[in-house]
């Protein structure tokens, strides 16, 4: 049933007040936009000293005090007045903003709903000058060098907007994390939040490191790494967490555009990539990041809010991001917790897992190819897989610096495993040497700190996916041509985006052509995953082309099947390992990036110190 026609209306020009209020429903959705827009306006003004007072979560009053510049008592009305900014003055200002506001309606929005008083002092004033924002009267006042934002009594006159309100703790919830994201992104200014007359929070001028130590908390301070990298115009600073620092929300997740807080999907994605491999289930990374780049290079005006960007080059800024992100995590091996040890052995020019890993590679994308069986003092080094172990632990041996060899060049043993007591431990290996196998199962070492436990499946698995992953990219991408194109139905928006973005898609392995204009043929793609469904797998890839200028899909396809190749040919629980070959696992993990966390994010190894173990035991007590 259609709904009744509404009456005609001749049309007329808004008064001034109900287009504020309009625009109100844009910008201040709730205490906490308020919170965000005069906090920017705050730093726009050169403050290095603010204070945040909220009543009632900030429904009955917000009132921000900062030291900036201040507004000469002339300028006041204009402060108030819709589309009045001292920011932008033209379309080259608006294409290379520099500012956290811009808009010139805040001010005039937020005193449309509610009961404003702006006072403010430059530095060369004899005294304050405060204005009504309903009756936009001006009158001398007191107070120091900067301006006060009072809001009061909010959605006044909108009570159908004031429904929509939680409660209280609810809303003071929102406007604390809105001062949160601001001070992480400005160390440099110190920050007071108060709510009810209690000083909730408080962080005196810092750097950056200490700062978001305070905000985060210390699990993130004592599970994060630096990171600085920069390319051409890309520059990208921050903090990110480690695997273990993760969380089950993705609440502790701070991303900045040029010291905007910003919720890009591109930016989520670029780094939620980077991490795909070492993060548990649906856990969610944590992290701190700065992406400061031209103002030209991305488009802040296409949000009310602010909140959202738009890339000039998006595929350029996703990839510098994966990249710089991915660098970061490699550092997550057990060297992050020690000296970097002394480069590893290799008497053969090559470690023999090396070797064999690539030829099991080889075989996957040649399987007419044969694989050398290479024979070792355990047999063949490749088994069948029904055996369940397709690399032999014998590779170890070659790896410690310690062995001894016979004539022939094959490794001696000692007769007994306990190794930790000819060799004291060191700070150039982090995780120490090897004192016994538990269950057949974990690794027991002794290094300075302590105990370490070590997962020898998992940890064996991490080093296999990380050198099967390296052989891969050191080649050029191996491209599979289909005997018979693959042809589907495909709407505007595919057809158009294989045609622009073809180089790409050879890059990646794919010769998708259009053969009509709603018709697509797949003519090939990348060898490794010849065996996938050609038409779904080409849907997937232009859509993230599309979207993020490259594929998702095939990285992540490609991960999966190295994941279980070294899942399968990594050393299986129950099996017995010598000292000689444990601590040659353990060499290789100081070595390995990634090393901390097995493919499916779960840890490696756990380090149990004196300190802790002398609690189990009570001693000093």
């Amino acid at each position: 049933m259609n709904p009744p026609l509404s009456p005609i209306r001749a049309i007329q020009q808004l008064p001034d007040n109900l287009i504020s209020q309009i625009a109100a429903g844009e910008v201040v959705e709730r205490p906490s936009a308020v919170v965000k827009e005069l906090l920017e306006n705050a730093l726009d003004a050169g403050a290095s000293q603010i204070t945040v007072r909220l009543e009632q979560g900030g429904v009955k009053r917000i009132a921000i005090t900062d030291n900036g510049r201040g507004i000469a008592p002339e300028q006041l009305p204009l402060a108030l007045a819709r589309h009045a900014t001292s920011k932008i003055s033209s379309l080259h200002d608006l294409e290379n903003v520099a500012t956290l506001g811009f808009r010139g309606e805040a001010l005039a929005s937020i005193a449309s709903v509610s009961q404003l008083t702006l006072t403010s002092r430059t530095a060369d004033a004899a005294h304050a000058s405060e204005i009504d924002g309903s009756t936009l009267a001006v009158t001398p006042s007191s107070g120091a060098q900067g301006t006060t934002v009072d809001v009061q009594d909010l959605y006044f006159n909108t009570p159908a907007r004031r429904k929509f309100l939680k409660s209280e703790q609810t809303e003071f919830g929102h406007c604390a994390e809105v001062v949160r994201r601001i001070a992480l992104a400005r160390p440099d200014v110190s920050f007071s939040l108060t709510h009810n007359g209690k000083t909730v929070d408080h962080w005196n001028i810092t750097e950056i490191a200490k700062r978001s130590a305070s905000i985060l908390g210390n699990e993130f301070a004592n599970a994060r790494l630096a990171l600085d990298e920069g390319a051409g115009p890309l520059r990208l600073h921050g903090f990110v967490g480690l695997p273990t620092a993760s969380k089950a929300r993705a609440d502790a997740q701070y991303f900045y555009v040029n010291g905007r807080f910003v919720r890009d999907k591109l930016l989520v994605h670029a780094v939620r990539a980077a991490y795909q491999d070492v993060l548990h289930g649906d856990r969610y990374p944590s992290y701190v990041l700065g992406l400061d780049l031209d103002p030209a290079l991305v488009d802040v005006n296409v949000h009310p809010s602010k909140i959202e960007v738009r890339f000039r080059d998006s595929r350029s800024v996703h990839q510098f991001v994966f990249h710089a992100v991915s660098r970061a995590l490699a550092q997550t091996s057990a060297t992050s917790f020690g000296a970097t040890p002394a480069p590893l052995p290799s008497p053969s020019g090559a470690m023999p897992w090396i070797r064999g890993s690539q030829e099991h590679l080889q075989a996957i994308l040649q399987p007419n190819a044969q694989v050398p069986q290479q024979q070792t003092s355990f047999g063949p080094q490749f088994v069948p897989a029904a055996n369940g172990v397709a690399q032999t632990t014998a590779n170890y041996g070659a790896l410690f610096s310690g062995n001894e060899r016979s004539a022939d060049g094959a490794p001696v043993y000692p007769a007994t495993p306990q190794l930790a007591s000819q060799t004291l431990p060191s700070d150039d290996f982090p995780l120490g040497f090897a004192l016994a196998q538990l269950h057949g199962i974990y690794i027991l070492a002794q290094n300075t700190k302590g105990l370490v436990l070590v997962d020898m499946h998992a940890a064996h698995e991490r080093i296999l996916y990380e050198q099967l992953k390296g052989a891969l990219d050191e080649d050029a991408m191996q491209v599979q041509p289909l005997l018979i194109p693959v042809t589907f139905f495909a709407d505007a928006v595919e057809v158009g985006t294989a045609e622009e973005n073809r180089e790409t898609l050879h890059a990646l392995g794919f010769d998708i052509a259009a053969i009509s204009p709603t018709t697509l043929a797949v003519r090939s793609v990348p060898a490794l995953l010849k065996n996938a469904d050609a038409q779904t797998l080409a849907r997937d890839v232009l859509r993230d082309v599309r979207e993020f200028g490259g594929s998702r899909v095939l990285v992540e396809r490609r991960n999966e099947l190295l994941g279980t190749l070294a899942c399968h040919t990594a050393v299986r629980a129950n099996r017995s390992l010598t000292a000689p070959e444990m601590n040659a696992l353990l060499r290789q993990m100081e070595a390995t990036e990634r090393a901390d966390q097995c493919n499916h994010g779960r840890p490696t190894w756990s380090q149990l110190a004196l300190s802790d173990l002398d609690k189990l035991f009570l001693r000093g007590q």
